[in-house]
């Protein structure tokens, strides 16, 4: 979802500045590149015990989810291609699934604002299960809930965590870096992209 569909790493790096400010701990583009594609609580935790913060990491990370939903309703960008790619996959006969790091609210809260709600058949929040990415259990949780057998499961990621839970859930991976990814290692993928729109050549061609 981040970076795929929404442009929303500048969002998220907005969300975590404004929680890390409120408790007086420096965060910068060089630490947030860091945590993209993990839960915010891991991410928390992590920074929590890295600036000796007091709260603790899930209100934290509930400061967080509240701030991103604020700014996500109130400026939500969708990326190139949204929604045309997938409604064009959906015709084509794919089954779409949204599997994110995000917290169920935000996921929510990002497909509300663009519209997006009809085109998938499941979300899975990696709230819901037991680790986050670059772990694969939100990938393999959402494969079961579409009964079907990880190999048969293409993912589309922006980011390295995101890539390394894909190919450890045995499923094939397409990345399309968003600007905050470009330098990223993306060496484990099947494809590289550079627009959502270029994803269409490979679910169509004979």
């Amino acid at each position: 979802m981040d970076g795929v569909l929404l442009d929303s790493e500048p969002i998220g790096y907005e969300a975590m500045r404004l929680v890390m400010d409120r408790h007086g701990a420096p965060y910068d583009l060089v630490q947030n590149d860091e945590f993209v594609g993990r839960t915010s609580t891991e991410s928390f935790r992590i920074l929590r015990a890295r600036h000796g913060m007091r709260p603790e990491a899930e209100e934290l990370a509930r400061q967080f989810r509240e701030a991103k939903i604020r700014i996500v309703r109130a400026r939500a960008v969708p990326m190139t291609g949204v929604p045309d790619v997938l409604v064009r996959a959906r015709a084509a006969g794919y089954r779409l699934a949204l599997a994110s790091s995000a917290e169920t609210p935000v996921i929510d809260a990002t497909v509300d604002a663009l519209g997006l709600a009809s085109l998938f058949e499941v979300r899975v929040s990696g709230w819901e299960v037991g680790r986050g990415k670059p772990a694969p259990d939100v990938f393999l949780e959402t494969a079961r809930r579409l009964a079907l057998p990880a190999g048969d499961c293409l993912v589309v990621e922006d980011s390295r965590n995101g890539l390394l839970a894909a190919k450890a859930a045995g499923m094939r991976c397409v990345v399309v870096p968003c600007e905050a990814t470009l330098a990223h290692d993306f060496g484990e993928a099947d494809h590289r992209i550079a627009a959502l729109p270029d994803l269409l050549p490979l679910l169509l061609r004979p």
